[in-house]
């Protein structure tokens, strides 16, 4: 993926993952109902992690010092080879879905790259595996990164479209670093964004294993 750019509209990936929330505990009690009303053992799974056929994280990499700065996940060189000389970093550490940055390149439409770092739902790549189907129209497991378990997902599938995709690779069992990108539009049908996307989440995975 040398040279390409690539990028994702900020706020589709923070959108996308906040429909996987899923509400913990018991149901708050109300008039009639007791106070010490068991869950159902649905209830009582739903915060299992890992879920049905979710891969488990055998290695969890502690990311607290990206969640205070995101953009600390790639170099300056590394976003230099991706997008060019000139590209700015937009950190947003109180994003819907978890600390985030994106890159955007100087003078090309359309094309950036968003690493997220999610804290949604505390529940992991398990959340996006239980998405599929229904919220995840497009829904792909893919390679490993040195042992870390990596998807694609999306609300459609915008790959041919319009270059976009994002992966979800499991830090631990509980959390995800997402890697989003929406090519330009010169380079839109000529490499699946998916493999883009993971492309740069072996470079971010590198830099957030390091500290």
């Amino acid at each position: 993926m040398r040279r390409i750019l690539i990028m994702l509209v900020s706020g589709t990936l923070a959108t996308a993952a906040a429909c996987t929330t899923t509400t913990s505990g018991n149901p708050s009690a109300t008039s009639g109902t007791s106070s010490t009303t068991q869950s159902s053992p649905s209830q009582s799974n739903s915060n299992e992690v890992p879920g049905p056929g979710v891969p488990k994280v055998d290695s969890p990499i502690n990311t607290s010092r990206f969640l205070r700065a995101p953009c600390d996940s790639l170099t300056r060189d590394q976003v230099t080879e991706l997008l060019g000389s000139g590209a700015e970093a937009k950190p947003d550490v109180a994003a819907p879905a978890g600390p985030t940055c994106d890159w955007h390149p100087a003078g090309a439409s359309h094309a950036a790259v968003h690493v997220i770092f999610g804290a949604v739902d505390n529940l992991g790549l398990t959340s996006v595996y239980r998405a599929r189907g229904t919220t995840y129209k497009l829904f792909e497991v893919l390679e490993p990164i040195d042992g870390y378990p990596v998807v694609a997902y999306g609300t459609s599938d915008r790959r041919t479209t319009d270059g976009m995709c994002a992966v979800a690779l499991g830090t631990s069992d509980r959390s995800t670093m997402d890697v989003a990108i929406s090519q330009s539009e010169e380079n839109v049908g000529k490499q699946d964004p998916c493999d883009a996307a993971r492309t740069v989440a072996v470079k971010v995975l590198e830099n957030v294993r390091k500290g």
